[in-house]
């Protein structure tokens, strides 16, 4: 029998290290380890793994660095599993999008030309599948926005707080996430040339989308949102 012929039956081996990984991480997404739940003390999971110290520091790092587990120091602190969910989703995005911007490997249009990509397909989805609880909360935002002046310091989190609120009313956790993540990392607001009518259009456009998911209006939810993202591109400062 030839050598191209044979059955490959061997993996590689995983090392301690990457065993220890494997298996906490496989506990956690399994259920096995609860959201929020503490793992047995160090000197316990080494003994447990038949490892050393120094081998299950360096598994429990990485699995902090994959947001699966984070350390609490002090003497009542520990591991603990974190939340596993479309919010954690959220939370990793705007870290990782915010340091890449940091470091100048991504640019700012960049994640604002993804961000409105995403928010016309929100708004569809919103109109179609919209709660009575999502229409309450996206006029309470809308709401105050027409009170509020142009100098007031909600303003940029009234802004965020109606296209995230958009965003969930769609039904889709990924979406929102990604959407609520790009908006924090764009914040549109602070780069507005924010002059009293500016403020004012805005705040009509977004009477004018809230109306169409109201009225569960697909078709003039998106015209109302792509108005509203080509306006705010031609009143954008200068990035900095």
């Amino acid at each position: 029998m030839s050598a191209s012929s044979s059955k490959t039956i061997g993996r590689a081996v995983l090392r301690p290290r990457e065993q220890v990984e494997e298996r906490i991480k496989a506990a956690i997404l399994s259920g096995e380890l609860k959201s929020g739940e503490m793992l047995p003390p160090e000197t316990e999971l080494a003994r447990q793994f038949n490892v050393s110290r120094t081998t299950l520091r360096e598994a429990l790092r990485v699995l902090t660095s994959q947001r699966l587990i984070s350390k609490v120091p002090g003497a009542r602190g520990g591991n603990f599993v974190q939340s596993v969910d479309h919010e954690s989703l959220g939370a990793v995005v705007i870290e990782t999008v915010g340091n890449l911007l940091a470091l100048g490997s991504i640019r700012f249009d960049e994640v604002a030309d993804v961000r409105r990509h995403l928010e016309v397909p929100s708004v569809r989805l919103a109109a179609r599948n919209r709660t009575d609880r999502d229409l309450e909360e996206l006029g309470s935002i809308v709401a105050h926005q027409r009170r509020a002046s142009i100098d007031d310091p909600d303003i940029p989190d009234l802004d965020r707080r109606f296209h995230s609120g958009i965003a969930r009313a769609s039904g889709n956790r990924v979406l929102a996430s990604f959407v609520s993540a790009l908006h924090h990392a764009t914040e549109p607001v602070h780069y507005l040339d924010l002059s009293p009518e500016v403020g004012r259009e805005t705040v009509k456009q977004h009477v004018r989308i809230l109306r169409a998911i109201t009225d569960q209006d697909p078709d003039e939810g998106e015209a109302a949102i792509v108005e509203h993202l080509v306006y705010l591109q031609k009143h954008l400062a200068a990035v900095v």
